[in-house]
């Protein structure tokens, strides 16, 4: 499906330059070639995964159109196509197509029905990137990221790679919003934007790090 359909949401937003280039990061987006793998960070947040024969597909639901237009983005730099559709409650689902290059991230996350992340998960910048895209958002308190509603069994695993990163985040409840981590302090908010990188043009200031 294209960037065109379906009806009602709007394009591309006209949004402001990207941010000044920060300093190199030895785990930010910089440091290393864009994977398949980093489709890790959508399923650290509430990202699925699904397998069909030798092959397999990452979807996530968001709530808002430029997110549509970063993931999009972000899945064809790494030879991944796309689609999307509203769901009933008004928000976007965004998948990528079946591919073989996804297979292996998928057998690491899936214990059966259930996503788990792998024994060795860890966090870097690409993929805190599109879980910022995906899920991510300024508040008064610091810069939350949403979890899978239904994720139980991920979440301590999750914080414990926001930790090793040097991201230690506080679990908040599934009240408004849904499950999420909160990331405070200044040393800390500075360490995600390094992380993740430039803003996308099409991401308003008030949903990325920095």
């Amino acid at each position: 499906m294209s960037l065109t359909a379906p009806d009602g949401v709007p394009p591309t937003p006209d949004a402001s330059a990207p941010d000044p280039v920060r300093q190199l990061s030895l785990f930010g987006v910089e440091a290393t070639e864009p994977s398949p793998n980093d489709l890790a960070g959508l399923l650290a947040g509430p990202g699925e995964v699904v397998r069909m024969g030798g092959t397999a597909r990452v979807s996530v639901v968001v709530d808002a159109a430029w997110r549509v237009h970063v993931l999009v983005a972000e899945f064809a730099a790494r030879g991944l196509a796309a689609t999307w559709e509203a769901t009933a409650d008004r928000r976007l689902a965004v998948r990528t197509a079946y591919a073989t290059s996804l297979a292996a991230l998928a057998t690491g996350w899936l214990r059966g029905p259930v996503k788990r992340p792998p024994a060795r998960f860890h966090l870097t910048g690409p993929r805190l990137r599109l879980w910022a895209a995906a899920a991510g958002g300024l508040e008064r308190l610091g810069y939350v990221l949403r979890l899978g509603p239904a994720d139980e069994e991920c979440r301590e695993q999750v914080g414990g790679a926001l930790a090793a990163v040097g991201l230690p985040a506080a679990l908040l409840d599934a009240g408004s919003g849904g499950p999420a981590y909160r990331i405070t302090g200044r040393r800390r908010l500075a360490r995600l934007a390094e992380l993740v990188g430039e803003r996308p043009a099409a991401a308003p200031p008030a949903a990325w790090p920095g």
